[in-house]
């Protein structure tokens, strides 16, 4: 696809796509489209699915986005499907659309990648006209629906790749979707490098952490707690927000809290949904836990805040599941720092981008249970040592984690003009000091890890 300068502000709206709206777990998606609109750009949302959580966040309420809802089924709407591809045929870029539909589809026999396409020629005969660019969150799904359309509509086209969809889609559909988007980004720097190795033009391929609205994480003025687990009535309370699916290491979580010694005074909250939470539960009375977890279910955005601010300690034991998907760099650690809790989390993807070992929280390797367990014990018994991750976290993730930072260089690609504050540089754990990356504006990133594993004794 033939590159297309960014629009003029106010010449068009940009359609984003997304796999569904709205959606409890995917708040970074949700707060960059607020602000975005905020700084001028107008959006309309397009949806593959129909929302099915029972709640929102509060800044669901303030997106003012127009909505478009895709058949989320094909049979269930054949005579909108077939109003769609009479009226896509006749698009000038439809016979290429056509064509590397076919070509994916040889790769791909799935019936995915027919309802991709299906959704794609409604999208195309029901884009209002005003549409001048298609943007997609995720670099599958979304993307193949983002990119069909694009080629139909002769659209420009661009990707916000984060993380499941980076690791677990072929790399022959990676590459054909790097070559013909606009550019794309990457929130985390693992994924940025393998993209920009994929990528036709690595320059194309851009860094750009989410970050937290901080209007909506002010900071905490609560005293840290000093409890040490001693106490049987002032229990350390061990926190974890996530979706309950394989990546998340719930069930490694579960073992590592059933290793801790009996005497130690600890309680755990578990707050988000997710289709493995009863199989958590039967895991967690197995263990004989079940008197000491609280099981929360999804909760809006001022519920998780509240309970960030009763933690002591917060843990994600994220690993690789067996399809490839992984977390990128969680919001929920960089929300949970925010607030001035001490983290213990995996050193897989992103999260050693955020956690540096033994400055600003704890790692340990992925899947590795008793070295977990070990943390989370030193950790419960030193408050001293809580006290003092957390409060070079929260310094950490103030400075270098604000979300406007990425949405300034994600207006610039969108076309919007305006100054760019020399603090919209993102630094990462560097071994040599904290190096400043400008990573996504430059379309590339020297963003370098720091290595080594934190093992409490």
């Amino acid at each position: 696809m033939t590159s297309v300068p960014p629009a003029e502000p106010g010449s068009g709206r940009i359609g984003f796509v997304l796999k569904g709206y709205p959606r409890l777990s995917e708040t970074f998606i949700a707060q960059e489209i607020l602000a975005l609109e905020q700084r001028g750009l107008d959006i309309l949302i397009v949806s593959l699915r129909q929302p099915t959580d029972r709640t929102v966040h509060p800044v669901h309420d303030l997106i003012r986005a127009e909505r478009l809802y895709l058949p989320e089924y094909l049979y269930r709407e054949p005579l909108r499907l077939w109003r769609g591809w009479r009226r896509a045929r006749r698009c000038p870029g439809y016979r290429a659309a056509r064509h590397a539909f076919i070509a994916d589809l040889r790769r791909d026999r799935t019936p995915n990648r027919i309802r991709r396409f299906g959704q794609a020629l409604v999208l195309a005969a029901e884009l209002p006209a005003d549409i001048v660019h298609l943007h997609a969150h995720f670099l599958h799904t979304p993307a193949s629906v983002a990119r069909y359309a694009a080629m139909i509509l002769r659209l420009r086209w661009t990707v916000s790749a984060h993380a499941k969809d980076i690791w677990t889609i072929p790399e022959w559909e990676k590459r054909e979707k790097l070559a013909t988007a606009d550019w794309a980004v990457s929130c985390t720097a693992a994924g940025h490098r393998h993209l920009a190795e994929l990528s036709p033009d690595p320059e194309r391929v851009g860094l750009c952490y989410h970050g937290v609205d901080f209007t909506r994480f002010p900071s905490s003025t609560r005293r840290l707690s000093d409890n040490d687990g001693t106490d049987p009535a002032r229990s350390v309370i061990v926190l974890s927000v996530g979706r309950a699916v394989v990546k998340k290491g719930y069930d490694d979580l579960l073992m590592a809290l059933a290793r801790l010694p009996e005497g130690l005074a600890w309680r755990f909250v578990h707050v988000g949904g997710g289709p493995l939470l009863d199989d958590l539960r039967r895991q967690s009375a197995g263990l004989g836990l079940s008197a000491r977890i609280e099981w929360r279910g999804p909760l809006a955005q001022p519920a998780v805040l509240a309970a960030y601010r009763e933690a002591d300690l917060f843990v994600l034991a994220a690993k690789v599941a067996s399809d490839g998907d992984r977390d990128g760099l969680p919001n929920v650690l960089v929300e949970a720092q925010s607030q001035r809790v001490a983290c213990i989390a995996t050193a897989i993807s992103g999260i050693p981008e955020l956690i540096e070992p033994g400055v600003t929280g704890l790692l340990v390797a992925p899947g590795d249970v008793a070295g977990l367990s070990r943390a989370i014990e030193a950790a419960i018994r030193d408050p001293e040592r809580r006290a003092g991750l957390a409060a070079a976290g929260e310094t950490r993730v103030r400075r270098d984690f604000d979300m406007r930072h990425g949405v300034v260089l994600l207006g610039r690609r969108f076309g919007l003009r305006g100054p760019a504050s020399p603090a919209c540089a993102v630094r990462a754990p560097d071994a040599g000091g904290g190096e400043e990356s400008p990573g996504f504006d430059r379309g590339q990133s020297d963003t370098r890890v720091a290595g080594g594993l934190i093992r409490a004794e």
